[in-house]
This record gives structure tokens, sequence and C-alpha cells, in this order.
């Protein structure tokens, strides 16, 4: 990435040969990302394009560069499985893991939200959810911690929201996988013109708390762009997958509302730009380093596809 490195104070350590992932968490400023949360990035960005399959030993060497040794991977996986996430398979005396039904789900929702280059278009319709008296108070949470991803917030207790038309389609399969289904109506509409919108927006959504995990992401990755890094794929991997793992936890959160509905000035539409920015410049070597442990990802992959 060129640009002149003093004009980024702290950052020349970026330059060392032995570059590891927690040598750019110090740099940048980062939180030390979580085993689980960090895999389940790593699954996401590198592993998906490649079906989403993985021997443990290939994983483990995968993430290593990262900071993750053995035992913490190990863990981590092992929750992963009882979060019905990932399934494994015993293969003689070695294991290969799988995303599930859902978890594929989860993370084909994520992608296609993570990697779009531009936000997605808005026609001013809404998708509620009613829920009956069926749904028990565990079965709200449950839901809300799916659908919270899919631009969905809890409008009353027994009404939850998204402030799009087409956010049907994922609610149905989230209803499905959790069984309550039959207990919830979704409807669609367009709200009548005196409603405040804005103002249900705020109420709603915690949009200072995204914000600022916008800012953060900023903050931290903005300097890269003028940063001298070693042009080696290990390296770009590492800065791409921290990348992408500090850009999700922002973005994922985010409903996605229309910009009449959002404060003035979204760093969300800042934060895009340099993900994407950055994502591209990290993207050729980065794929070099994984078809280098893992061969060359299959033929009609959509990795070239993200933030086209």
């Amino acid at each position: 990435m060129a640009a002149d490195v003093e004009t980024v104070p702290g950052l020349t350590a970026l330059t060392a040969p032995d570059l590891t992932a927690p040598d750019l968490v110090q740099c940048l400023g980062l939180e030390t990302p979580r085993a689980k949360s960090l895999i389940v990035t790593v699954y996401g960005d590198s592993l998906l394009p490649y079906g989403g399959q993985c021997w443990l030993g290939d994983l483990i060497a995968l993430v290593a560069p990262l900071g993750l040794n053995e035992r913490v991977t190990r863990t981590a996986v092992f929750r992963l499985v009882q979060d019905g996430i990932l399934a494994a398979k015993r293969i003689g005396r070695r294991s290969r893991y799988t995303l599930t039904r859902i978890g594929r789900r989860q993370f084909d929702s994520a992608q296609s939200r993570i990697y779009a280059s531009e936000p997605p278009a808005r026609d001013g319709q809404w998708t509620l959810i009613a829920l009956s008296d069926q749904v028990t108070a565990a079965q709200r949470d449950a839901l809300m911690r799916e659908l919270i991803f899919q631009g969905f917030a809890r409008l009353s207790s027994g009404l939850l929201g998204a402030a799009r038309g087409d956010a049907g389609a994922g609610a149905r399969a989230v209803l499905a996988d959790l069984e309550t289904g039959e207990a919830a109506t979704l409807f669609t509409g367009v709200p009548e013109a005196a409603c405040d919108l804005p103002a249900l927006a705020a109420r709603a959504w915690p949009l200072e708390n995204i914000a600022a995990e916008y800012e953060y992401f900023l903050k931290r990755f903005g300097p890269l762009r003028n940063a001298v890094l070693r042009n080696d794929d290990r390296t770009a991997y590492i800065a791409r997958t921290l990348l992408i793992h500090t850009y999700r936890r922002a973005l994922l959160p985010d409903p996605a509302l229309s910009d009449p509905l959002l404060p003035a000035d979204w760093p969300g539409h800042a934060a895009r730009r340099l993900a994407a920015d950055l994502y591209r410049r990290l993207g050729p070597a980065a794929d070099r380093f994984l078809a280098g442990r893992l061969g060359p990802p299959p033929a009609g992959t959509s990795i070239a596809q993200r933030f086209a």
C-alpha cells in the first residue's frame, strides 16, 4: 500500500517481516478479538469461497497467524458446534467441519450485507412481525438475537419491525428455524405520512451505539490508507481478516435505515467506503496466501464480486 509511512506515526511496525496479528492489533489500538468471533470471521471471509468446509488441522494452521493456538482454536470450534453453527464429521483420525443449515443461512445473510458496495435500496415500506401470546419471553429473546442482524427491532412486546419491505424472506427462515412461524404474522406496508419515523427509529434502534462502532472502525483502520505494509501475502491476510472482523462488528447490528431516518453525517457510509477500499487493495495478496494453504478456490466462487 503506497504512501510515506512517516505520515502515520506509530505504524512503522507494519513493515516488520515477522508481523503477527497481535502486532497489528497493538499498532492500530484494536481490542483483542475473541477467539470464537475471530474464527467466525475467518470462516466467512476465507473459507466460505471454498464451500465452507475445512479440516480441523487446516483451520488451526489458518488461524495461527492471527494469534490463536491449537488449544484455543479447538475450544472455540467445539463451542460453534454446540451453538449449531458448525457440524463435525469424523473421517479416520481427522475431523472435517462444515456449516449447518442454520449456520449457512446466517453466514449467507451476513455476507450479502458485509460485502455490498452500496447500502440496500429502500422503497419506503416496513416489514412487521406480530407475535401471538403463545410466544414465550425466551422465544422472543431468541428471535431478536437472530433478527437484529436483519434490521429488526422490538417496537413493542409483541411487535417486531424492520424499515425494509424485503425483510420478510429472511424473517420467515428464522421463524421456521426457531419453530415460531405458526405464532407469528408477517405483513408489509407504508407508514402514514404523519408518522414521525425518525423519532421512531431513534427509539427502536441504538443508533448512537452503532455510530460509535463505525467511528471506532474509521479511527483504527483509517491510517492504513496511508501506511506502508510489507508486500507479502501473509501480512495482507492478517490485515484483511482484522479489517473485516472489525467492520462486521459495526455493520451487522446496523438496521440499514434510509438516510431520512438516520442522524446527519452517518458514519456508516464512510466506513463502507473505507472497508471496500482496503479490502480491494489487500485482496490479491491475501487470496494468494489462502490458495497456498487451501489450493485454488472452486470454480464459480463469488469472491471477486465482493465490494464490486
